[in-house]
């Protein structure tokens, strides 16, 4: 069997373990996936099967489109939701009259400025809490143990072609990103609200598509696997 599918990955599945539900029902070892997600997000994987996976790295490289939502005013160890959060001090409520100290929350054409800074593309740190190689340990290895460091975090130049603001009513932040390979929206996030000097993680991310590829054209598992 040789053949590529598009996947809808549900939130609170690894990759792999679509590449292990695949491998399952199919009863075929040679599977694998182009463009790993995160547990929390959803959206377009590519799965390949039998002498397909030899397309894989070549679909992994091409840009990506995903929709986010991030949580501002606060800030997350692994920055997302699954992370330990941290409120960030003098974050005040859209609307709230402000007390003396208190920071009021970023407008909208606040975060357009910031987002200006990103647009085209910047030089990236990948989260500490990430599969990145420190002297042969993965680096979310190091950071469980206590012993990654903010310097630790690999810098990569990556692209931006499109961040767009979908809607915003503080202190969530819905937004369009079309990044090339090896993008971190986890990382973005987080440099946004650091930008906004009011904190940032994401909460939600769904990966729309992949170079001419859509999420539209997806199944989810269990309608492909219905009998």
């Amino acid at each position: 069997m040789e053949k590529l599918i598009f996947i809808d990955k549900p939130a609170g599945m690894t990759s792999h373990d679509v590449v292990d539900r695949v491998r399952k029902e199919l009863r075929i070892r040679q599977v694998g996936h182009a463009g790993t997600l995160d547990p929390f997000a959803t959206g377009l994987l590519i799965i390949g099967i039998g002498d397909a996976t030899k397309r894989l790295g070549e679909l992994s490289g091409l840009p990506k489109t995903y929709e986010a939502t991030a949580t501002l005013g606060a800030t997350s160890t692994t920055f997302d939701l699954e992370g330990e959060i941290t409120e960030m001090v003098g974050a005040s409520l859209a609307g709230a009259q402000n007390r003396a100290g208190t920071r009021p929350a970023p407008t909208r054409n606040d975060i357009e400025e910031v987002f200006n800074r990103f647009r085209g593309g910047y030089a990236q740190k990948a989260p500490i809490y990430s599969a990145k190689k420190i002297g042969g340990k993965k680096l979310y290895e190091l950071a469980r143990k206590g012993e990654a460091r903010e310097e630790d975090r690999p810098t990569k130049n990556v692209t931006i072609t499109e961040l767009e603001i979908i809607s915003y009513e503080w202190p969530t932040l819905a937004f369009r990103v079309s990044c090339g390979s090896g993008t971190y929206i986890r990382s973005l996030a987080d440099d946004i609200g650091r930008e906004l000097g009011c904190g940032a993680y994401l909460t939600a991310l769904r990966r729309t598509s992949i170079g001419d590829i859509s999420v539209q054209d997806a199944v989810t598992l269990d309608n492909l696997f219905r009998a």
